[in-house]
């Protein structure tokens, strides 16, 4: 029976839409892991929930407009990131700003949905995900994330560990926090919009906020950290792929499932063994003063 499956298997991985999606998945997990542990490290959980609301706003105003969905979602998020920037000076502000988008964007969104007589169906359907049905424009924007996420974090490296550690120490220390802020909250915004279309927006947690709160119990630098999340990205979303193919069960259900699992074992480690993922990031304040 195993022999068969894995025969299967090997068919399956044989379609286009399934190497499309495996590709996808890949490029996903370069980019999104980094964009947790800056969900992690400013503290912005509500950020996700805020987004997968915005996304829904700018799907309905898509298929009202007849403009691709995908695109008017990451539009609209990108819009809402840069916005709510200026907010994101004290933890409590941000968390009110989500709160207020997050309402206003899903009555936004219902109430196109309803005066344009558009099947809402289509719109919420986002919701679940649908990784096969990838295109060629969904790698355009997750190749893109693979690319900036990552090179961004890694070029300004010291001012983002600064920032993640202390705002104000951050501030005081010449790095440009408003507009980093910006800039992080925008990519947070974008990649969560992105990875909608993969995993839905109920389950975009398996790409993005898992890996990170995993890595944060087995690195001890911002450094290691990032590398243990795209790594335990790559591992757990692959396998979480490769094990709803086998089985046939719907992949996003499948893939956070896979994550929990690797977080809780990460968990089990006991604490004395590892730092905090915050600590290494009074480091570098001490060479940011001499590269005025």
């Amino acid at each position: 029976m195993s022999t068969l499956a894995a025969a299967d298997l090997g068919v399956m991985l044989q379609l286009v839409p399934v190497q499309r999606a495996g590709v996808a998945l890949l490029l996903a997990t370069v980019g999104l892991p980094v964009i947790g542990v800056v969900i992690v490290g400013l503290d912005i959980m509500p950020v996700r929930f805020a987004m997968m609301h915005v996304a829904l706003l700018g799907i309905a105003v898509g298929l009202l407009t007849g403009i691709d969905p995908m695109v008017c979602a990451l539009v609209a998020c990108a819009l809402s990131g840069a916005g709510v920037a200026p907010l994101a000076r004290t933890p409590s502000g941000l968390s009110g700003a989500m709160g207020l988008l997050m309402s206003l964007a899903i009555a936004a969104a219902l109430l196109v949905l309803a005066v344009s007589g558009v099947n809402a169906s289509g719109a919420f359907a986002l919701l679940w995900g649908s990784i096969l049905s990838v295109g060629t424009a969904d790698l355009v924007v997750l190749g893109a994330l693979a690319v900036v996420v990552p090179a961004l974090f890694w070029w300004r490296r010291r001012e983002v560990a600064l920032l993640l550690y202390d705002r104000e120490l951050a501030q005081c220390s010449g790095v440009p926090v408003r507009f980093l802020t910006t800039a992080l909250l925008v990519l947070v915004a974008v990649a969560v919009a992105g990875a909608i279309k993969l995993t839905g927006a109920l389950l975009v947690d398996a790409l993005t906020l898992l890996p990170a709160l995993a890595a944060r119990r087995l690195g001890r630098s911002l450094g290691s950290i990032t590398l243990w999340a795209v790594g335990i990205g790559v591992a757990v979303n692959v396998t979480g792929f490769l094990l709803a193919l086998w089985l046939d069960w719907p992949p996003g259900p499948v893939l956070v499932l896979t994550a929990g699992v690797v977080v809780l074992a990460a968990h089990l480690i006991p604490e004395r063994r590892t730092s905090s993922w915050r600590a290494p990031a009074s480091v570098p304040p001490v060479s940011l003063p001499s590269s005025h």
